[in-house]
């Protein structure tokens, strides 16, 4: 009796657990329906992760492009009278393509800087932030099939961007010229043979980024109107994305290159007022170009977010306002922020020489590329398990030695990678005593590894 009823045990223990794998089974296919879609990758973040790193280890953060100094008073104050108005209008819906105020001031200032009028109302569109500006470009010029080129190193999100509207990606990375003494971003070129090779009947168009993230190269006229000139041979798209624009440091020159002749027609330029104003949380951006590219955009952007926040949009056209009253003068943000960021510039390209790295001084942007493989043997790079050594090298300093960078090989495809692992990039629009902090914990971990 008693193993019968063992026997019978066991069978309803198996039939349990058959039960439950048919269950689990089952719910794995209904779950499957609800996968990321396959034009969305499932990659991972390299900010997800390396901002999860700062805040569990709370080291010195020069990896994230943003100040930690106020902005200019004249933008902030704006922006504290507008939610108080009397006008109850400014914390209501605005016009969908861009609040009037803003686009009127982006209008004058983009006709005096391209020395053509603009049509404020159809040639100008206001995003949230330049992420959304390249968004709706990129979805609205993309067919699939369609081929863009893309600069390495690159912004992030150009690549996904692209293969999710359905577009094909083609990389030409910049590579340095030069391995001793002073490097200058000017030493990173692309090669213009290979540059040539990527054009052909499935090119939609190029992605330009000029002052580059993360080299701070500013690419030259000449180099300009090589790119220029192959865009119009195979009837290709330009997308400038001109963030960096006012951070530019003599004697480089920041040339745009819808002002070449016949580019203009065919470029869409991308801005930022959280670049221009030190405004990133604001998440204001644009797109500029001719009215019949800019429908494309406009379509993406009516049926995505529709319309950007009222009050922010008043506060940047009323800081726009100001500027174009300064423009020109020693006041103006415009030419200020250079000037304070190019000590910040000089001092973190000497610490991080005096601590052994090999750094690239920008010509413009606030990112320093630096190449540490001299400190190779004083890193841990075993105690970490990801694939790429910046990767390695950016986590242990991280950890370790409190100082936290971003490592590079997050803006390269995967056949490219290698290129960038022995570099690590930093990011200097900081308040000096935090860059000065920095380099003190640098210098005293390097000393005790003499």
């Amino acid at each position: 009796m008693m193993i019968a009823i063992g026997k019978l045990t066991h069978a309803i223990r198996l039939q349990l657990i058959n039960n439950q794998c048919r269950r689990v089974t089952s719910f794995s296919s209904v779950m499957s329906k609800f996968d990321v879609p396959s034009r969305y990758k499932d990659e991972k973040s390299v900010w997800v992760e390396y901002i999860g790193l700062a805040l569990e280890y709370k080291p010195l953060n020069l990896g994230q492009g943003f100040p930690d100094f106020h902005a200019p008073e004249h933008v902030t104050t704006a922006l504290a009278k507008t939610v108080t108005s009397e006008n109850p209008l400014l914390n209501q819906y605005t016009r969908g393509f861009g609040h009037p105020r803003l686009v009127n001031a982006l209008g004058k200032l983009y006709s005096k800087l391209l020395n053509r009028n603009l049509d404020a109302n159809n040639e100008i569109l206001v995003t949230a932030g330049a992420y959304e500006a390249l968004f709706s470009t990129l979805q609205g010029h993309t067919n699939p099939g369609d081929e863009w080129i893309i600069i390495e190193p690159f912004f992030d999100c150009y690549v996904p961007m692209v293969e999710s509207a359905g577009g094909i990606a083609r990389f030409i990375p910049l590579k340095l010229t030069k391995s001793e003494g002073v490097l200058s971003s000017a030493d990173w070129v692309f090669d213009k043979k290979e540059m040539e090779s990527l054009f052909n009947d499935k090119t939609k168009g190029i992605i330009l980024n000029t002052p580059h993230n993360p080299v701070g190269k500013v690419f030259t006229l000449e180099e300009l109107e090589f790119i220029a000139d192959l865009a119009k041979k195979w009837n290709a798209l330009v997308v400038s994305d001109e963030v960096y624009e006012w951070m530019v440091y003599e004697p480089a020159r920041h040339i745009r290159i819808a002002t070449l002749p016949d580019m203009y027609e065919r470029t869409i330029t991308i801005g930022s007022a959280g670049k221009t104003f030190s405004v990133t949380g604001w998440k204001i951006g644009w797109a500029y170009g001719p009215v019949n590219l800019m429908n494309n955009l406009k379509v993406v952007h009516q049926n995505c977010v529709y319309t950007c926040a009222t009050p922010i949009q008043e506060a940047v056209a009323m800081g726009f306002e100001e500027e174009l009253k300064r423009y020109g003068q020693e006041n103006c943000y415009f030419q200020s922020l250079a000037r304070e960021l190019l000590p910040k510039r000089d001092y973190m390209a000497k610490f991080l020489s005096d601590v052994g790295m090999s750094p690239t001084v920008p010509e413009g942007g606030y990112f320093m590329i630096a190449d540490w493989k001299s400190l190779e043997n004083y890193v841990g790079l075993g105690d970490e398990v990801d694939k790429y050594r910046d990767y390695r090298f950016t986590k242990w300093m991280t950890k370790n030695v409190g100082v936290q960078g971003i490592p590079p090989s997050a803006f390269y495809s995967e056949g490219h990678k290698h290129l960038a692992e022995d570099n690590v990039r930093y990011c200097f629009i900081k308040k000096d005593e935090n860059l000065q902090k920095a380099a003190d914990v640098l210098m005293k971990w390097r000393a005790k590894q003499a």
